[in-house]
């Protein structure tokens, strides 16, 4: 079920931000977890074992087992695997659903700024030019995932028996939905 943006948290200890890759979900998971207090659980350093070597199904299940019997957390991504686990314990989804120019643009910079400062991501790996131009790369995992995660976010935000979403649809209702929630925590 799709809602208003609401002007506090304080209702929402377990919240999930979804997006496609480039959106900004770290980023507003860590704005989050400042504001509201809430642990932030970087979910792709969990999911990703050094060397790009990504854990089998039933490990991301038990990895993330422990994270969501919490009674707080923010998590900056669902995966395919643990999805269920983890949404029978989310009580907000922050969806950002931007289009794809934005997500696209700020993932080829990011992407372009981590080649050049070996900036560690999803645990300790780094990016690499190899990587980057291969067809597993995250920039080609954009393009086969974008349509997906937006009719994922489109059925949650239907889906009256799942958790709440608040779907934002641009940078700018991204940014006066962080102002409208700093304003109701100062």
């Amino acid at each position: 079920m799709q809602i208003d943006p609401p002007p506090h948290l304080h209702d929402h200890r377990r919240i999930v931000v979804h997006g496609v890759t480039g959106t900004g979900k770290s980023t507003l998971a860590a704005r989050l977890a400042t504001l509201t207090g809430i642990p932030h659980v970087p979910v792709d350093d969990l999911m990703w074992q050094p060397g790009w070597v990504q854990r089998e199904p039933h490990e991301q299940v038990e990895t993330l087992r422990p994270v969501v019997a919490r009674p707080e957390w923010i998590l900056d991504a669902v995966w395919s695997a643990p999805r269920d686990l983890v949404l029978g314990r989310t009580e907000l989804v922050i969806a950002l659903d931007l289009p794809r120019h934005v997500s696209l643009s700020r993932l080829v910079r990011r992407t372009t700024s981590r080649l050049l400062t070996h900036e560690p991501i999803c645990g300790e790996n780094t990016e690499s030019w190899r990587q980057t131009l291969s067809r597993d790369s995250i920039i080609a995992w954009h393009f086969r995932s974008f349509a997906r995660k937006r009719e994922t976010i489109a059925a949650w935000a239907a889906d009256a028996a799942g958790p709440p979403v608040v779907r934002l649809t641009s940078r700018s209702q991204v940014d006066a939905w962080l102002r409208t929630l700093e304003l109701a925590h100062s």
